[in-house]
């Protein structure tokens, strides 16, 4: 389903203690959890008419009309007695009652699939009601999941056909009612599939065309929405002679307007608690804050309902500079009319060297309660009680700003049911029991450009809108840093914008630029610092180092050389301080100004020197000895692993794939970051080969324009070293992410030349793959004889290197060549010796890449049963191990065999899901032969509007890449227009 929510079977709807019943498929009966008889096909007949009475009692007479109609047999009455008693003993005299003349069974209401998917249904619809359309979603789509086929399948009767076509057509209603959610929840390419394969099925059912327009419009597919409603208001003209339902109709209108109200719809933030001018001891509030709606909004909720709380705390903790006294002043501002009985306000100075003692801060606030001099005690605890007593029955608001740590705050914080206090900090307060804990973030670009106009002014923003962007962007979106750079340039009239974006785009004088009077970014940041530990001091410098967007928790104890345990505590301890962020559990990232000072300090204070390129080269130790061991997981037998740079350091070890696959995706950004960084003499050739380790980033297509560019870096650095090898290996990854974007002419130039360094530099392995990658070029180019010249040459190579993985790659590659070149018998026994060598090491990636090319070969034989089965298992494995591209293409070779095999709607299904999954990747090329089978599929179901569609703009595609293609299509659009 659409939602990727997994459907709850009728058999597992029913299962559990008890007896249950299934109506939603075949006719079928459980007594706890196992399935009993449930007798011939009049048995179940009224077996099914009893459940859908609903527990009404059913007369003789009515039983013999539903099951036998006009024309029952003379024993009728008998033989209903006969089944009637058959089921008693079945299923329990309890279960199956005698009434009246007649029968009843009264199941409970979880017992029964259809009474189950009636109240999913009926909470769907309340959830939707109630604005929640992601729960309806989930709920309509585990009702409509109690199905197995055909509802009532097989049974016999008059009273059956009635309900059964009932209940189809509550089916479609509930399905298109799903649709019309994943529509408003954004899920409209994914819906694009299901809704063709439906409409094709149902053509006259106006709904669903409906929301097949809106999706195809959705994806910026104008044209073939425009061509479903042609195909429509002809396919209505021609079978019953009317004209569309309004509806459609304005549809079109909407969509030929390209109506912008037909996008998705925007939910609007809550809106800021308006500030309330009071006199207190409250600082004021900033003039020209702007943003937090969501923390301005939760936070002022709080405060509101602080009467009906013992004592609300909420505690807003961040880094340095991200606005947390200015938000905490703001919302206390806002909630004065709460709290009549007065505001208190302390700075605490917990960043400073000197915190203030809560003794001190107390006296402060009894005097501001009235409490003369002389009644105020010495002590901590003798102070604290009196506050609490002088605040009792009082409604008051405490702001205490800038906390040390939770024992400084606890003697400060009411203790009265109507108090409240807000507390920030740069340390989160998980220490305050109870307490409402806030994480505070950098603005979001939106906030941030309108924070930095407001102080600048309307006028010279407008002028220079993208330069304001790189100004924000160079701040980090942290508040302090745009407010001290567009205090800069308002006391700078002569300055435009972009003057203050090249100074802010250097990033070693970044800091240094954000400093305006007394206000600075990295004194914020230096306060902060100063107060760690040793240790904790060393970590933050060197994992300031690492270029990647985040560092997971092995990663970072690599670039500290430091037990898992000890790195978990010190990254912690900088979390609590705000100067690391945790991203997610095991994960950690700095901001980015953040970091540029943790790398300032590493310069300066970090001895030795070395340090700091040796923690990054055993973050790259780290990283290449992990991505060889997925790897090899991955690919058991490849000698890649053989072949790599040795490390000085052990990286994680995986034993299930699974785990490996996510280590690798999870790890895509630092993991190319830190090759990128590693791009230099010393490390370039670690760096390359772990972009060679990691090629599943690129050939996946999930991170293929990242690995391009990093590879690309390598390339160019090995090529300025003058190191072949390197080159040499960098170039063929290159080639493979070309390929895999389409682009055959540069991947075969870099394959060239990548095959040229390798054998210049001795590196057989490098040589057989770019002969290999060779070969895949000149398949999709029609060179057929100059790649099985290419392919014979990487044979006796993987064989000298005793690469049986390599050999089999090769081996099903040549029986494409073979396929196209009219030997398809010789295809099929390449394909399957290619398989036999992957089955036998366990190589499940590249075994799903054989059974592709099999696929393909018994296709062209006609086999196309075969042949789907063999594609079926290919799709399995490249869902499983996240192939996109290959999942991909195996959708559309799967449509070529259904259009072969006359199944036209489930090739338009499956057309359909390849264009959805080859969103982004595969380039243009391989789109254009997708949209080439969906227009023949939709043109063999009656779509031809769609079909002409899909054609022009293969067509376009195909005569754009100079492709031979462009003439088969040119060919099935003049057919069509023949026989039109």
């Amino acid at each position: 389903m659409s939602d990727g929510t997994k459907a709850t079977t009728g058999a597992e709807a029913v299962a559990g203690p008890g007896v249950r019943f299934s109506l939603l498929g075949p006719v079928r009966a459980w007594r706890d959890g196992e399935p009993v008889p449930a007798g011939s096909p009049q048995q179940r007949a009224l077996l099914a008419l009893l459940l859908l009475r609903e527990g009404r009692t059913a007369t003789a007479a009515e039983l013999i009309d539903g099951i036998w109609g006009d024309e029952p047999p003379s024993q009728a009455l008998a033989a209903l007695r006969t089944y009637a008693s058959r089921l008693r003993k079945t299923l329990g005299a309890d279960v199956l009652v005698s009434e009246s003349g007649g029968y009843a069974i009264r199941p409970e209401r979880e017992a029964l699939d259809l009474a189950v998917a009636q109240q999913l249904a009926a909470e769907a619809e309340a959830a939707r009601a109630a604005g929640d359309r992601c729960g309806a979603r989930t709920l309509l789509a585990r009702a409509i999941g109690l199905w197995e086929g055909e509802a009532l399948a097989s049974v016999p009767g008059p009273y059956a056909q009635s309900q059964r076509a009932r209940l189809e057509e509550w089916l479609l209603q509930l399905t298109e009612t799903r649709l019309d959610l994943d529509l408003e929840v954004g899920c409209h390419a994914e819906a694009v599939a299901e809704l063709t394969a439906l409409t094709a099925a149902h053509p006259l059912r106006e709904r669903l065309r409906e929301l097949l327009m809106l999706a195809l419009y959705r994806c910026g597919r104008q044209a073939e929405a425009l061509a479903v409603y042609a195909d429509t208001r002809r396919l209505l003209a021609d079978e019953l002679g009317v004209d569309p339902r309004p509806e459609l109709s304005r549809l079109q209108q909407r969509i030929l307007a390209a109506d912008t109200e037909l996008a998705q719809p925007v939910e609007t933030p809550p809106s800021a608690v308006p500030a309330v001018v009071r006199p207190a001891q409250l600082p004021a509030s900033v003039p020209d804050f702007t943003g937090r709606a969501t923390f301005v909004h939760e936070l002022g909720d709080r405060l509101a309902h602080a009467e009906t709380s013992v004592m609300a705390v909420s505690a807003l903790a961040g880094i340095g500079g991200v606005g947390k006294t200015t938000l905490a002043v703001h919302v206390a501002h806002a909630a004065r009319p709460h709290f009549p009985d007065g505001q208190l306000y302390v700075d605490l100075q917990g960043a400073g060297a000197r915190p203030a003692e809560p003794e001190t801060v107390l006296g402060s606030f009894l005097r501001a309660l009235g409490t003369p001099d002389t009644a105020i005690p010495d002590s901590l605890d003798d102070r604290a009680a009196l506050y609490r007593s002088t605040l009792d029955g009082r409604r008051v608001l405490v702001l205490l700003d800038n906390a040390r740590d939770a024992s400084q705050v606890r003697p400060l914080l009411p203790g009265t049911p109507g108090c409240a206090a807000l507390v920030t900090a740069r340390t989160r307060m998980v220490g305050l029991a109870g307490a409402h804990l806030v994480d505070l973030d950098v603005m979001s670009p939106e906030e941030a450009l309108q924070l930095f106009t407001r102080i600048v002014g309307e006028e010279r923003v407008a002028a220079e809108r993208e330069a304001s962007l790189d100004v924000v962007g160079a701040c980090g979106f942290l508040p302090l840093a745009i407010r001290i750079a567009a205090a800069r340039l308002a006391a700078r009239r002569t300055w435009t914008v972009s003057v203050l974006a090249a100074k802010l785009a250097d990033e070693r004088r970044r800091l240094d630029e954000l400093q305006a009077g007394d206000l600075a970014v990295k004194a914020t940041f230096e306060l902060g610092y100063g107060q760690l530990e040793p240790a904790q001091a060393r970590a933050f410098r060197l994992l300031g180092l690492a270029d990647g967007p985040d560092v997971s928790l092995a990663a970072a104890a690599a670039v500290l050389d430091l037990p898992l345990y000890d790195a978990e505590d010190l990254l912690e301890a900088l979390v609590d301080t705000s100067l690391l962020e945790s991203a997610s559990p095991g994960r950690y990232r700095y901001h980015d100004l953040v970091r540029l000072y943790a790398r300032a300090c590493a310069e300066r204070d970090e001895q030795p020197t070395g340090e700091r390129e040796s923690a990054l080269s055993r973050l790259l130790d780290f990283y290449l000895a992990t991505a060889a061991g997925v790897y090899a997981l991955e690919r058991p037998g490849d000698r890649l692993v053989d072949h790599l740079e040795p490390v000085g350091r052990a990286g994680l070890e995986f034993t299930d794939r699974h785990d490996a696959q996510d280590w690798l995706y999870r790890e895509a950004g630092p993991l190319l970051a830190c090759v990128r960084q590693s791009a230099g003499a010393g490390t370039v050739r670690r760096a390359a080969d772990l972009l060679w380790a990691a090629r599943d980033l690129g050939e996946s297509g999930a991170n293929a324009r990242e690995y391009e560019s990093t590879a690309q870096a390598v390339r160019t650095a090995a090529h300025a070293l003058g190191d072949e090898r390197t080159e040499g290996r960098a170039l063929l990854n290159l080639a493979d992410v070309h390929s895999t974007s389409g682009r055959f002419g540069r991947a075969k130039r870099e394959a060239e030349q990548a095959g040229v360094l390798a054998t210049a530099a001795g590196d057989l392995l490098t040589s057989c793959w770019a002969l290999n990658a060779l070969a895949i070029m000149a398949i999709y180019q029609n060179h057929h004889h100059e790649g099985e010249g290419h392919l014979t040459r990487a044979i006796a190579g993987f064989r000298k290197l005793d690469d049986q993985p390599g050999e089999a790659s090769a081996l099903c590659n040549l029986s494409r060549i073979r396929l196209a070149t009219g030997h398809t018998t010789s295809a099929v026994s390449l394909a399957q010796q290619g398989i036999r060598v992957y089955d036998k090491m366990g190589h499940h990636l590249r075994g799903a890449n054989g059974r592709y090319a099999l696929g393909l070969a018994l296709a062209e034989d006609g086999r196309h049963e075969a042949a789907s089965a063999q594609l079926h298992q290919a799709l399995d494995v490249f869902r499983d191990t996240r192939q996109r591209l290959w999942e991909g293409m195996t959708l559309f070779r799967m449509a070529e065999v259904d259009l072969a095999a006359h199944r036209p709607a489930q090739a338009a299904t499956k057309a359909e899901q390849a264009l959805t999954v080859l969103r982004g990747i595969g380039g243009e090329w391989r789109r254009g032969n997708v949209l080439s089978v969906l227009g023949s599929a939709l043109h063999e179901v009656g779509q031809d509007g769609r079909a002409q569609v899909c054609w022009h703009e293969a067509l376009a595609i195909f005569e754009e890449a100079d492709a031979p293609q462009a003439e088969e299509v040119r060919r099935l659009m003049a057919a069509r227009t023949a026989a039109a």
